[in-house]
């Protein structure tokens, strides 16, 4: 009687575990379409844009097609990119991406805020040598201008988006360092109130801080959604950082008047799957009110 238990125990692990790599390759090969709509007086009429986070290199499609064709599918009027397109690996090539970038720059404007990826590249290079260089020039040949700790009007629209590249010391593992309550205005000046404020701000962590400075709606990113979320609960169990169920794992959070959108990303690079954490692509609607 007890083999037999032990049989069905057996084979039931292994259906299990076969269904749950079936998952973690069907979840890290897709990405799904979120939509959320933000309404504003200042807001001077109706547009529409996409969110585009931690894409990481990685191809949808052969030159990236399936994720070009639902892009160009959402028809935006402009693209809100909040960093880490690429991978900061010595000596890897980003040319498919760029090459991705260069056909978005041919749908619509694009606002780059850079993640800590494209970050390092210029930090360090005794490590990445002209990576950073090579970075630069291809973006100017295609004509996109990170915004780095600026910002760009997009007047006809009344939405003014600005670009945070805040220090390293904000990326440290295991911790969230504590960050000056003057940090953001010495950083990015004052938050200019008589537009709409976009912040392009990679790492979430730091949301009352962006709240505070100012921003009605905040685009971060680079939890990758907590890499595995657990069922039903719906938390992502893993941060970058190395932080245990991050408060800022994915999806809308509020706080006084600012909205955070957290990106769960389109790719992946350390830990190279998702399960129950499918990639999103984001398109956010803006109307008057």
């Amino acid at each position: 009687m007890w083999e037999r238990v032990l049989m069905y125990l057996f084979i039931l692990f292994i259906v299990l575990f076969i269904a749950m790599l079936w998952l973690m390759l069907y979840d890290t090969t897709r990405f799904t379409v979120q939509k959320l709509t933000l309404r504003d007086s200042r807001i001077r009429k109706p547009c529409r844009a996409v969110v585009l986070s931690d894409l990481h290199n990685k191809q949808y499609g052969k030159n990236n097609e399936l994720l070009l064709a639902k892009i160009r599918e959402c028809e935006p009027d402009f693209i809100l990119i909040a960093g880490d397109m690429i991978t900061a690996k010595p000596g890897k090539s980003f040319e498919k991406t760029l090459e991705f970038l260069k056909k978005l720059s041919e749908i619509c404007p694009i606002c780059y805020g850079n993640g800590n990826h494209e970050q390092r590249l210029k930090l360090y290079p005794g490590t990445y040598g002209d990576m950073a260089e090579k970075l630069a020039k291809a973006f100017e040949e295609i004509g996109i201008a990170p915004l780095v700790n600026e910002s760009t009007l997009l007047e006809e629209y009344g939405i003014r988006v600005t670009g945070l590249e805040m220090d390293k010391r904000f990326y440290v593992r295991f911790r969230i360092p504590v960050m000056e309550d003057s940090y953001l205005r010495d950083t990015l000046g004052e938050c200019k109130k008589e537009f709409y404020s976009v912040l392009l701000a990679h790492n979430p962590d730091y949301f009352p801080n962006y709240a505070a400075w100012g921003a009605d709606l905040v685009l971060s990113g680079h939890v990758h959604g907590g890499i595995v979320r657990v069922p039903f609960w719906g938390k992502g169990v893993l941060s970058p950082n190395v932080r245990l169920f991050p408060r800022y794992d994915g999806g809308i959070f509020h706080k006084g008047g600012s909205t955070m959108l957290v990106d769960r990303g389109l790719g992946e690079h350390t830990i190279p799957f998702r399960l129950f954490n499918p990639a999103e692509l984001w398109v956010l609607c803006f109307e008057p009110l």
